[in-house]
């Protein structure tokens, strides 16, 4: 049987924060490839920054290790065989409210797969990431730049090769 179907077969969940839509699009890409069901992350500030205010705001909540309150998240973590994870690239890192879900979530033993969206580069964030996931296995990472301003077709290929990896 292919990775693929082993995959498709798998109770799936996707989980993510968004600040600006990007993770947004890329999680409904692979509830659609997956049929996954989708918690999306929202912290209770909902205040939008941009400009510089947004970078200073971000950066300073990462390097403060900030863990922002997110509204309530209803989800059975030992329901699902394979976790798929999505944060914004913030100063190299995952975005401070998928930190503060993560360090008060108990996720342990599962099948794990990591996404970010970046504007820049991406960084260690990939290292930081599974830094916060011990004992579990990383069946997958993949990264996207821009995707809210690439052409959607190419984001849905991109997302639909790699969910066959998993």
């Amino acid at each position: 049987m292919s990775s693929s179907l082993i995959a498709g077969n798998m109770k799936t969940a996707v989980i993510f924060y968004s600040y600006e839509g990007n993770c947004a699009l890329v999680a409904e890409y692979i509830k659609a490839a997956l049929g996954a069901d989708v918690f999306e992350i929202k912290t209770k500030d909902q205040k939008k920054r941009s400009g510089l205010a947004k970078y200073f705001w971000g950066g300073g909540q990462v390097m403060m290790h900030k863990k922002p309150a997110f509204q309530p998240l209803s989800i059975d973590i030992a329901a699902y065989d394979l976790i798929i994870l999505g944060t914004p690239v913030w100063a190299a890192s995952p975005a401070p409210a998928l930190a503060s879900f993560l360090s008060g979530t108990k996720i342990e033993g599962k099948k794990l797969a990591l996404f970010c969206c970046h504007g820049g580069g991406k960084g260690k964030i990939f290292e930081k990431f599974r830094a916060l996931l011990p004992g579990n296995t990383i069946v997958g990472e993949i990264d996207f730049q821009e995707p809210s301003k690439t052409e959607r077709d190419k984001v849905k290929q991109k997302v639909d090769e790699w969910v066959k990896s998993l």
